[in-house]
């Protein structure tokens, strides 16, 4: 650290005094906000374990009343499951509009904190370069007014015209030195100030990202909770069904049927594992043709279009802060893996705005995004390895949009955005 640094360091700790009480009624009001619509949604009901055995259907089978009772408890059973995937659904849905809508004022405090430094960093530039300028022009008036005036015009009367000439000169120099004071006095209070203002901003940002942070574990947590709960709802709907069918049909249907039906199922659900896993290898060796020219980087363009709109505050979100590039592609056209990685959030909803939305994280805590998807259209699960150009998903309109089109994100460290164009760029794809 050197001495300029460390004078601003001193220079800022009074600020950064009065600045914490700011910060602590931040962090104050917005635990009220995250805390009571973070933890008061309701819990998923675990499920019940006594639904219709096989054992039961077996006995009801030769007793009307015993079946009228079974294919009651099946029915409610099956309205039970449907209600508790629907409620996990919703729940989901809810977590993943509230860490979006901490996440979002957490991305524009972040670009709000870099701005300012930006600007607390060219006044100080511009204040070290004007301290330069005068210690270049108080020289020079050393050079052209030093000693005796009368002696010099005496001893060098042959002189006289250029060493008058110098004390003219002398005398604008005092002026732009003068001029230059004042303006490296008010770039260096306005520096001073800047920085004094980002560092408040970066205290309310880690509060922000403390937050955001707790607001995605309860998102992503949702998220598999309800694609458990489907996943349950239509297993068990596939084994209730039978047994409504072997309590009312004409052929007996036998639990011995239903787990051959189970064997059957598991063997195409492994078949089709395996091809994917296949797949997915093949894909890492071959190049997507599909999803265009894999940089040597590792990176492709994860869907086609032009740019619709561009990352950041614009005018055409107002004072909203957009996360990422929007690119144009067709309804129902290819979303891509913009490189390798492992899916970490795969979420149906509203999602704050973005509908449909995947998370990507990639090497170094790297993560890709990728909102709007057609409803049906995600491809991947939580947990999935990807290969760069694995088709992940559909181009839709879900959410808060106007037409298709891919809503595309990139965060370093996997928290933060920045504008994927020049990220992207800097990878060897071009998206605009």
């Amino acid at each position: 650290m050197n001495a300029t640094q460390v004078s601003r360091k001193t220079a800022l700790k009074p600020a950064l005094r009065s600045a914490t009480f700011r910060v602590v009624g931040f962090a104050a009001a917005l635990s009220l906000v995250v805390g009571v619509t973070l933890y008061n949604g309701s819990t998923q009901a675990a499920f019940a374990d006594d639904y219709p055995t096989w054992s039961d259907v077996t006995e009801a089978r030769n007793n009307e009343a015993a079946t009228k009772t079974v294919v009651a408890r099946i029915q409610a059973a099956l309205l039970q499951l449907e209600s508790q995937a629907v409620a996990a659904q919703k729940d989901a849905e809810e977590k993943g509009n509230i860490w979006q809508e901490v996440d979002t004022k957490y991305q524009a405090k972040s670009a709000q904190t870099e701005t300012l430094q930006q600007q607390a960093d060219a006044a100080s530039a511009e204040a070290d370069e004007a301290e330069k300028r005068i210690g270049e022009l108080a020289a020079r008036l050393v050079r052209a007014g030093g000693g005796d005036v009368t002696t010099n015009l005496l001893v060098n009367s042959q002189d006289a015209d250029s060493l008058l000439y110098n004390l003219g000169m002398s005398s604008k120099i005092s002026q732009q030195t003068s001029a230059l004071f004042d303006r490296a006095v008010q770039a260096r209070n306005t520096a001073q100030s800047l920085s004094d203002a980002a560092e408040v901003a970066r205290a309310e940002l880690e509060v922000l990202k403390i937050a955001a942070e707790k607001a995605f574990a309860e998102a992503q947590a949702a998220s598999q909770a309800a694609e458990a709960a489907v996943a349950e709802q239509q297993e068990r709907k596939i084994e209730f069904d039978a047994q409504l069918v072997a309590l009312t049909a004409a052929r007996q249907t036998t639990e011995a049927d239903y787990l051959a039906g189970v064997r059957e199922r598991e063997a195409a659900r492994a078949a089709a594992q395996a091809a994917a896993a296949a797949a997915a290898a093949a894909a890492a060796q071959v190049p997507n043709l599909d999803a265009g020219e894999i940089s040597l980087s590792g990176w492709v363009r994860p869907a086609g279009g032009y740019i619709t709109s561009v990352y950041g505050f614009s005018s055409q979100y107002g004072s909203s802060f957009h996360k990422g590039t929007d690119l144009g592609a067709g309804c129902g056209s290819s979303i891509f893996a913009a490189s390798a990685g492992t899916v970490v959030y795969a979420g149906y909803g509203w999602n704050g705005g973005y509908g449909n939305y995947i998370i990507i994280e990639h090497a170094n805590g790297l993560r890709t995004a990728y909102g709007h998807i057609i409803a049906g259209g995600i491809n991947v699960s939580y947990g999935q390895n990807v290969a760069v150009g694995t088709r992940i998903a559909r181009v839709g309109s879900t959410g808060n949009s106007s037409g298709c089109h891919l809503h595309f994100e990139v965060r370093p460290g996997g928290w933060s955005t920045t504008d994927p164009v020049p990220f992207m760029a800097s990878k060897g794809i071009r998206l605009g």
